[in-house]
C-alpha cells in the first residue's frame, strides 16, 4: 500500500527526510505526505491509494495529539469502527486510520485487534509505538543514528546511509521505548505439539473462502496471480466465485519466457475453466539479466533463489500496473503451511516435517514475503496473501503431521487442499491442474531462465576473485559464483554490515543437491507422468 519513514528525536532537517523517503517513492506514487510533530520527531509517508481515495492521505491524526503512518491493509476495520471504536469520531473512512484510534484506546496493547498485513509508527508527544504483522507480510527495518535518534522505514534503502546500525523489525512484535520488543502475536501453531487436529474438509474450504473474500476490500481495480499452480489457481477460482453475479470482471495474469512456459500453459487452462479476463507476459533472459542490478536495489537481498523468482514478478508487476491495476492477490504461504516443496517429501519423520513447517512460515518474512512485496511494490502493486491469513494458518498447521506429509516420490504434496476442493458437482478447477506436480516459480517460467542465468553470472566471476569470496564477504559468505554475482551488486548498493546481516539464504533441507530450485531435489524427475502429459495437451 505505501512506503513509511518514522525519525524519533530531534534535529533532523525536513528536506532531508522528504528525500530519504523519497527513495521509496516507488511504493507509493500517487501522494507524499510529512508531518513534523510539535516535539521535533518526524512521519513521512508515500502512498498508494487503495482504500479511501479521497479523505485517507497521511499522516493521520488521532481524536488529539496522537499521529500515525500505516503501511498494509486492516480487513476488519470497519468492524472495529462498529464495535470497540464506536465512540470514536474518524476524520477518514480509511482503513489506516483504526490503528491511532486503538492506540487511544488501548495503549500498547491491541495489534491482536487488527486482522490484516500491516507496519505503523504511532508518535504521542514523546511516546511512541511502531508494530509489524504477525508474519512479517509487509517489510519493516529498525535503526539508530550516532545522535541516538530512532528510524523506522518500509525499506533499508530509507535509513542505511542514515544509522550507526540497523535491522530487520521482528513480524509479530511491538516496539516502544519504554518496552523494547514486546512479541504479541503468539498463536497456538508455533508450537509442534499442539499440532493433533484431524482433517476437516469443509472448514479449510470455508476459511480460505473467507480470507479471500476479506482481501477483495478495494476501491480501485484489482486482479489475480495465476502461475498455473494449485495455490495461485485456488485463490484466483474462489474470487471468481465470490464475485459472480457482480457483473465485475476478474483479471489474471501469468508470466514465462514464452507461451509454451510450464506455467504460462497451465494457467492458460485455467483462466479459461474459471472464466477470467487472461493476460499472458513474456520477458526474455536477457531483458532479466538486464534489469539485476536494478531488482537487487529493489529487493534488498542477495538470496539466490530470492532474486531468481523476482526477476519474472518483477517484469509482471510491471505490466499489471500498465493496465490500471493496483493490488493483486496472490499464493504465497501454502507451500510454506502444507509443506509443499519438493524437499518436504524426504522428511525423515512427521515431527521433521511438522516442525519444518512451522519454520518456514516462521522465516517466509526472509524469503518469499520479502520477494512478494518488494518486486511488486517496486512498481507500486499491492499483493494479498489469503493462505497466511491468522484463522487459516490456525486451522491448517494444526493438522496432525502424518496427514500432510507425502508418502512416497510419487504422492501428491498438499493433498488436503485438493481434496478439500475437489467438488465434482461444481469444480474449482481442472482435474490436471488440482493435481499438477509443484513447480518453483522461478522454474515454472521455463527451465532455460536459471539454467542459462547460472551461466551467466558463472562467466561474470573470475576465479581469482571467487577465490577472495570469505575475505570480501566474512558474514554469509558466496558459496557459487552465481551467489557471489548478486552478493557482489547488493554491497555496491548496501555495503554496511548492518545490510548484510539482515538476508537469510533460502536453503533446502534432506537433499544432496543444496540448490534452491525445484528441480535440484530427485523428486522432480519422478513426477507423475500422467499429470505431465496432461499439461502438455493445453
Amino acid at each position: 500500500m505505501c512506503g513509511i519513514l518514522a525519525i524519533i528525536g530531534k534535529g533532523k532537517d525536513e528536506e532531508l527526510v522528504k528525500q530519504l523517503s523519497k527513495r521509496m517513492s516507488h511504493r507509493g506514487p500517487d501522494e507524499s505526505d510529512i508531518h513534523m510533530t510539535e516535539n521535533g520527531h518526524f512521519l513521512a509517508h508515500e502512498r498508494l491509494s487503495i482504500v479511501d481515495l479521497h479523505t485517507g492521505k497521511q499522516p493521520i491524526q488521532g481524536t488529539s495529539s496522537a499521529w500515525m503512518i500505516h503501511n498494509g491493509e486492516i480487513y476488519n476495520h470497519q468492524e472495529l469502527r462498529d464495535t470497540i471504536l464506536r465512540n470514536h469520531t474518524f476524520r477518514t473512512t480509511s482503513d489506516s486510520e483504526v490503528i491511532v484510534h486503538l492506540y487511544e484506546e488501548f495503549g500498547y496493547d491491541f495489534c491482536n485487534f487488527l486482522d490484516g498485513m500491516f507496519a505503523f509508527v504511532v508518535i504521542d508527544g514523546d511516546d511512541y509505538i511502531a508494530a509489524r504483522d504477525p508474519l512479517g507480510i509487509k517489510p519493516l527495518y529498525y535503526g539508530i543514528d550516532e545522535r541516538g535518534r530512532k528510524y523506522f522505514a518500509s525499506e533499508m534503502k530509507a535509513i542505511a546511509d542514515q544509522c550507526t546500525t540497523f535491522s530487520t523489525f521482528p513480524p509479530g512484535h511491538i516496539y516502544t521505548e519504554k518496552t523494547g520488543f514486546v512479541k504479541y502475536y503468539q498463536p497456538e501453531w508455533e508450537d509442534a505439539s499442539k499440532a493433533i487436529e484431524e482433517i476437516d474438509y469443509e472448514s479449510i474450504r470455508k476459511i480460505l473462502t473467507q480470507a479471500v473474500q476479506k482481501r477483495l476490500m478495494a476501491d480501485v481495480p484489482f486482479g489475480v496471480l495465476l502461475s498455473g499452480g494449485l495455490d495461485s489457481s485456488l485463490t484466483s477460482s474462489i474470487a471468481c466465485r465470490l464475485l459472480e453475479g457482480t457483473g465485475q470482471k476478474i483479471h489474471s495474469f501469468s508470466i514465462g519466457l514464452d507461451a509454451n512456459s510450464p506455467d504460462t500453459k497451465a494457467a492458460r487452462k485455467v483462466a479459461k475453466f474459471i472464466g477470467t479476463e487472461h493476460h499472458e507476459i513474456h520477458f526474455t533472459i536477457e531483458q532479466g539479466i538486464e534489469i539485476l542490478e536494478k531488482l537487487i536495489w529493489h529487493l534488498e537481498t542477495y538470496d539466490v533463489t530470492s532474486i531468481r523468482a523476482s526477476t519474472p514478478m518483477y517484469f509482471l508487476s510491471k505490466a499489471i500496473t500498465e493496465k490500471g491495476i493496483k493490488m493483486v492477490l496472490s499464493g504465497e504461504g501454502a507451500d510454506e503451511v502444507f509443506g509443499g516443496y519438493l524437499y518436504f517429501r524426504n522428511a525423515p519423520s512427521a515431527a521433521d516435517f511438522q516442525q519444518e513447517t512451522i519454520d518456514r512460515v516462521q522465516k517466509l518474512f526472509t524469503a518469499d514475503l520479502l520477494r512478494a512485496d518488494k518486486s511488486t511494490m517496486a512498481h507500486g502493486l499491492e499483493a494479498r496473501v489469503p493462505f497466511l491469513d491468522k484463522a487459516f494458518l490456525e486451522l491448517a498447521i494444526k493438522i496432525k503431521p502424518e496427514e500432510k506429509q507425502p508418502k512416497t516420490y510419487e504422492g501428491i504434496e498438499k493433498y488436503i487442499l485438493r481434496k478439500a476442493f475437489d467438488t465434482p458437482e461444481k469444480p474449482y478447477l481442472p482435474e490436471e491442474v488440482l493435481w499438477r506436480q509443484k513447480e518453483q516459480f522461478s522454474d515454472g517460467v521455463g527451465y532455460n531462465w536459471i539454467d542459462t542465468l547460472i551461466a551467466y553470472c558463472t562467466s561474470q566471476v573470475s576465479d581469482a576473485d571467487f577465490e577472495r569470496a570469505s575475505k570480501l564477504f566474512p558474514y554469509n559468505t558466496p558459496t557459487t559464483k552465481e551467489a557471489f554475482f548478486y552478493r557482489r551488486i547488493f554491497h555496491k548498493f548496501y555495503p554496511q554490515t548492518s545490510a548484510a546481516e539482515t538476508v537469510r539464504k533460502w536453503i533446502p533441507k534432506w537433499q544432496e543437491n543444496q540448490d534452491p530450485s525445484g528441480r535440484a531435489n530427485a523428486a522432480h524427475v519422478k513426477a507423475d507422468v500422467l499429470i505431465a502429459s496432461e499439461i502438455e495437451k493445453v
